[in-house]
């Protein structure tokens, strides 16, 4: 299956109901890190595997295990992408590091993805999830994808900070992308989520003194959180997501 299609087809998954997204943070002690999106979709699988792997072909219906990035899937489209305005092209760029890994079976009834990319410092991550959206602007803006039910495009501008002393997160709302949003669309993102979880887990090199979010769940030694929200929240509601982090001295 060519690396487009996979994509595709794992995004397509993705769109529908009753998956699991986390949000993985790892800062080292020098400031660089890990970051990446976990997508379990394995409870779609369970109820609908086998339709699902009929519906896409032969091919949907081979397990799958592979591992590409987004730099060779942009040199296969590279003819599409010249076509692109300069901005999107510029958005495209800042996914080329990202690495996806993809494990599905319909025997096993299982459907994990992670999208993954190392960083120097964490301003390299602003906006991230809102540059995956241009992704459906490879196919005329047809092209199957979570980022365009919602997930990467919430109408906000998201932030990371981190100075050793504190770590934030902070989404903020785009007021202008806001208004031009159909209400239709509203309403079916609202439908394709409602049961869908939205988890962040940072790990950070210092043990934490205090999380602003009351409903944080240490690690045992106090170097990791853990915070659960409906994607619903995500989706309607992104400052909710908001939260700072101080660390012991």
């Amino acid at each position: 299956m060519k690396l487009y299609k996979l994509l595709s087809f794992c995004f397509l998954i993705a769109t529908l109901t009753s998956c699991t997204f986390t949000e993985n943070i790892t800062i080292n002690e020098n400031g660089t890190g890990n970051f990446s999106v976990d997508i379990d979709g394995s409870s779609l699988m369970q109820m609908a595997g086998d339709q699902i792997g009929s519906q896409m072909g032969a091919d949907a219906k081979k397990d799958i295990d592979s591992t590409f990035s987004f730099k060779q899937m942009f040199e296969q489209k590279k003819d599409s992408i010249a076509k692109l305005s300069p901005e999107t092209q510029q958005e495209l760029k800042k996914l080329e590091n990202f690495t996806i890994k993809t494990k599905m079976s319909s025997e096993k009834k299982e459907f994990l993805m992670t999208m993954a990319m190392d960083f120097k410092n964490v301003n390299e991550l602003q906006d991230i999830l809102q540059s995956a959206s241009t992704l459906q602007k490879l196919e005329g803006g047809n092209a199957p994808s979570p980022v365009g039910a919602g997930f990467g495009g919430n109408n906000s501008k998201l932030s990371y900070k981190y100075d050793g002393k504190k770590f934030s997160r902070k989404a903020i709302i785009d007021q202008q992308k806001l208004a031009e949003k159909a209400k239709d669309s509203a309403d079916m993102s609202k439908m394709i989520f409602a049961s869908s979880n939205y988890i962040i887990k940072y790990h950070f090199p210092k043990k934490i003194k205090k999380v602003s979010n009351p409903n944080a769940l240490f690690s045992d030694d106090r170097k990791s959180i853990t915070i659960q929200y409906s994607f619903t929240d995500y989706m309607e509601n992104p400052e909710k997501l908001n939260f700072e982090v101080e660390f012991e001295k």
